[in-house]
């Protein structure tokens, strides 16, 4: 299943659990996709980096949000970040 490349600014308009699901699939393409490359029936192995450019930047939008939620605790209990 070939699913188009999301920006950071579509992946910003997203949910946390759609963010987590997200994530969910493209491990799982990953995974696909390096047992196809073993196996030697991976059409298109400029694929596998695709896939692992979206799932950093999906996981650094989940970091930056955990970020975003921590900085903001830490400023309503008056303590300096």
């Amino acid at each position: 299943m070939v699913r188009p490349v999301k920006k950071a600014k579509e992946l910003r308009e997203l949910t946390d659990e759609e963010l987590e699901r997200e994530l969910i699939d493209l491990k799982d393409e990953l995974f696909r996709l390096r047992f196809q490359m073993a196996t030697g029936q991976l059409d298109n192995p400029l694929r596998i980096r695709e896939v692992r450019r979206n799932f950093a930047r999906t996981k650094t939008i989940v970091r930056e949000r955990e970020l975003t939620k921590e900085r903001g605790d830490s400023i309503e209990l008056g303590q300096d970040g």
